[in-house]
């Protein structure tokens, strides 16, 4: 017998080791989307039910694979009505796929869904003065100053924010740090006060906290001042002091928002167009 690698490229061949890979792909999927959830259990029953069906099988217990095989035969309608919130959830994932551009897309309407949450926050907290020091990673890593604080790993909510920098709470004093993924790694973290004679004796320690992690990151730091109200932003050593509102938006806008490409092809616009056609209906 002699051995042939033709053989082994064949159509039939490349086919089958396409089939297995699209079922690995499509259980590990699956086993992501319902892990954590209640479906997990569900799917341990399914299992079980298959592990009986073929011991059965084997013994050769008639009436139990009978009435296992009725079972199986009605199991895919169960399936659809019992997991209905995971399949939907998959299929709204599969529709969020990064395709022609979607994923720059999806990525601006991110940075501007966390904007708008950072303006809840601050608005409420800047009307009432309540003391707020949050920064943004960037680039530079923050894991020693993340390592000081009591770990959250929550999504970036103005309701959560607001929460964490009301006056005695175990969370309010410190700072909150929000990582690359826009999500709350920690509260009440410590940040490095800044020596710099240039900053004005009338503020606080929050500003020098937000002044000296701008020294030595290149963190954006927004701070709630607790005595005015002012909103304050520092980057590289700079102190932005008493910002507007439109000041503020206009700034994390244009530092966090990924900018748009203009350089997309018409027919890349039309398909584009016509998968993002309803998303928001």
């Amino acid at each position: 017998m002699h051995f042939n690698i033709a053989n082994i490229l064949s159509w039939r061949s490349l086919s089958l080791i396409l089939d297995v890979l699209i079922i690995w792909f499509l259980v590990y999927h699956l086993v992501v989307l319902i892990r954590g959830t209640k479906a997990v259990q569900l799917a341990k029953g399914i299992v079980l039910i298959f592990a009986v069906r073929i011991i059965a099988g084997i013994l050769q217990l008639h009436t139990t694979t009978w009435l296992i095989d009725q079972i199986v035969s009605w199991s895919v309608v169960g399936i659809i009505i019992i997991f209905q919130p995971e399949i939907r959830r998959g299929l709204e994932h599969l529709g969020r796929l990064p395709i022609f551009g979607e994923r720059e897309d999806s990525q601006r309407d991110e940075s501007l869904k966390f904007i708008d949450e950072l303006d809840k926050s601050i608005q409420y907290m800047s009307k009432r003065r309540i003391g707020a020091l949050i920064t943004i990673q960037q680039e530079t890593g923050l894991d020693d100053y993340i390592e000081t604080g009591i770990k959250l790993n929550a999504h970036v909510t103005g309701e959560l924010l607001i929460n964490i920098f009301i006056p005695n709470t175990p969370l309010h004093d410190g700072a909150v740090i929000i990582d690359k993924d826009h999500k709350i790694a920690v509260a009440a973290a410590y940040l490095p006060l800044s020596d710099s004679s240039m900053i004005p004796k009338r503020l606080g320690t929050r500003h020098r906290a937000a002044v000296g992690i701008s020294e030595v990151t290149d963190a954006i730091t927004i701070v709630v001042s607790e005595e005015t109200g002012g909103v304050t932003i520092t980057r590289n050593g700079r102190l932005l002091l008493d910002m507007t509102r439109e000041e503020y938006l206009k700034y994390l806008t244009a530092q966090l928002v990924p900018k748009q490409h203009k350089n997309e092809k018409w027919y890349q616009k039309i398909v584009r167009k016509i998968w993002k056609w309803g998303a928001d209906r």
